[in-house]
């Protein structure tokens, strides 16, 4: 799905992004829709004696322990949603031509490593390096990938540029994601690419089943709210490229697809999704939910509790045809420096 690259270069002025849309999804019978696939994914969980390797319990949720209190969603069911990634495009770990055959890559937030070492598995040419606050990679791994725990939000100190920087699933995890941005450029090769995969808030329906006084709407505001109050504010997605080409990047594309809230969907491909997001995200709400909340709005452990699972009903509810958009954006470094204006 990669587009060519074009030839701009310096002072050349770039085109608009490319945008890539998809469909509507038709809706199936309400009464037929699966409960589940049936499948199960364990996160592999390795622990490591140190003090800033430690886990952070709270809640009853595992969270991260370096920089604490700085990465709000629990790091102990990620491995469920790489796999809802890779189906979303259909095997492929990213989009942009660095999908496959980069030589030095970076895995912003890697979580339990999944992306990292797939992607160390299909290119063994690659040296791989997966950076996140939590050490819950597995200790066994291909021996082009190596893991480092780290603050992203910190300087950064690798020594040799990257040709490929990966990032997924940071929403609401930085105070500036747009300098984040600008430093993922800073740190990458020309011609190298950055490739975010992200999902969208709030959840939407294309039938108007999904109302906006429902707990699934409340839950999208109010995650909105927890993040503009702990000082991590979530970034639309729809800025995701302003943010790259105020950053220097060209070649810019925006890829939007759609996960069902559950299997709704008539086609056979989207209900899979569905079952798949529904698990992810219904399966984890409480882990999802419990961290913002008690510390960005002040709720105690209970009142989110009882939240959640008014929102669980709206989000296993085959009749409310909800969909989170989902978003793949990247963009390439150029070959030579752009020039004053």
């Amino acid at each position: 799905m990669a587009l060519q690259e074009s030839q701009h270069e310096g002072n050349t002025p770039p085109p608009e992004p490319v945008i890539q849309i998809q469909d509507a999804i038709a809706a199936g019978d309400d009464d037929d829709a699966d409960s589940s696939i049936g499948e199960e994914v364990e996160p592999s969980v390795v622990s490591i004696s140190s003090s800033i390797l430690a886990y952070r319990q709270e809640n009853g949720r595992s969270y991260h322990a370096l920089s604490s209190g700085k990465y709000v969603l629990p790091n102990d069911e990620v491995d469920l949603q790489h796999e809802l990634y890779v189906r979303t495009l259909d095997g492929d770990l990213a989009l942009c031509p660095k999908a496959k055959g980069a030589n030095r890559v970076l895995d912003m937030g890697t979580g339990t490593g999944s992306w990292a070492i797939d992607y160390a598995d299909a290119n063994p040419q690659a040296e791989v390096i997966g950076v996140d606050l939590s050490p819950i990679q597995p200790a066994l791994v291909p021996p082009n990938v190596s893991f480092e725990i780290d603050d992203l939000e910190k300087e950064w100190t690798w020594t040799q540029k990257f040709d490929f920087i990966f990032a997924r699933m940071m929403l609401g995890c930085f105070t500036d994601f747009p300098q984040i941005i600008k430093v993922a450029f800073d740190n990458l090769e020309p011609g190298g690419y950055l490739e975010l995969q992200d999902m969208s808030l709030p959840a939407r329906s294309d039938d108007g089943t999904l109302h906006s006084e429902s707990y699934l709407s409340k839950w999208c505001r109010s995650c909105f709210e927890a993040g503009q109050n702990l000082g991590r504010p979530v970034f639309p997605t729809t800025e995701y490229k302003n943010y790259l080409a105020a950053a220097g990047f060209v070649d810019i594309v925006e890829v939007q697809q759609k996960w069902p809230s559950n299997p709704w969907p008539r086609e056979r491909k989207f209900k899979e999704l569905g079952a798949w997001a529904c698990a992810n995200i219904a399966g984890g709400l409480d882990g999802l939910s419990l961290a913002y909340f008690t510390r960005g709005l002040g709720w105690s452990t209970e009142e989110t509790r009882v939240f959640c699972a008014h929102v669980r009903k709206d989000l296993q509810n085959p009749r409310i045809h909800a969909y989170w958009p989902i978003y793949f954006v990247y963009g390439r470094k150029p070959l030579t420096p752009a020039g004053p204006p």
